[in-house]
């Protein structure tokens, strides 16, 4: 069975520990936060298919920020695959484990990690080839307590997850020292109303407290 997510490319993710997670709302600044997360040392991110400007900002950030390793989240509909393809996004995933849209993503050759809560959700994934799945939303639905519980029935597969919802700098540390997670995604680092204010210095900031607690969690974990 082909792999919903490459080998190397979940490495990259991995290796990076922080995918930042955005929602813009004007092409203008698609370049600007992708240049200060840079600048903070995040090189990883998932604009969301939240408003009808972010097919434009990946392609711009693509064009302009090629060292930004641009995804896109939200992909919940299988047309909007073809769209993630054109746009030029590095990889997608979703809030929640639809086949259709895996089987599609799957087919377009689009890196796809579909979003789980259950061990059910986590079972439809495996059976579509996804060993990279997103736990959503990780706080609400029981934060890394149910992450354990649910991943370690499946734990001889080597699955791994990336946290997202309720993260923020004050908990990330404990979630990049599970051994089921491969990074986290973090909506803090450049929240809407930053981005809308053009707050470039605050993200980058963000982004850099955020790479520092990733090098921090790590070290203590060898």
């Amino acid at each position: 069975m082909k792999l919903a997510f490459p080998t190397d490319l979940q490495n990259t993710i991995q290796a990076r520990g922080v995918v930042a997670v955005l929602i813009i709302d004007e092409v203008k600044h698609a370049v600007p936060v992708a240049r200060a997360l840079l600048r903070g040392g995040i090189a990883s991110m998932e604009l969301t298919l939240r408003t009808p400007a972010a097919l434009d900002c990946i392609r711009a950030i693509r064009q302009e920020v090629p060292e930004m390793l641009a995804g896109v989240g939200t992909v919940i509909e299988p047309k909007q695959v073809d769209d993630v393809v054109r746009a030029g996004g590095a990889f997608a995933v979703a809030p929640g484990c639809n086949p259709r849209v895996i089987a599609a993503a799957v087919a377009a050759g689009l890196p796809f990690a579909p979003g789980i809560a259950t061990a059910t959700d986590i079972e439809n994934a495996l059976e579509q080839g996804c060993r990279l799945l997103k736990f959503f939303p990780a706080e609400t639905s029981g934060g890394l307590r149910h992450l354990d519980s649910i991943a370690a029935p499946y734990a001889h597969l080597k699955l791994r997850y990336i946290p997202l919802g309720g993260l923020n700098a004050n908990n990330m540390k404990a979630y990049l020292e599970n051994r089921h997670v491969a990074a986290l995604g973090g909506s803090w680092l450049a929240s809407r109303d930053l981005i809308s204010a053009e707050r470039w210095d605050d993200i980058a900031a963000n982004a850099k407290s955020a790479c520092d607690a990733v090098k921090s969690a790590r070290a203590g974990s060898k």
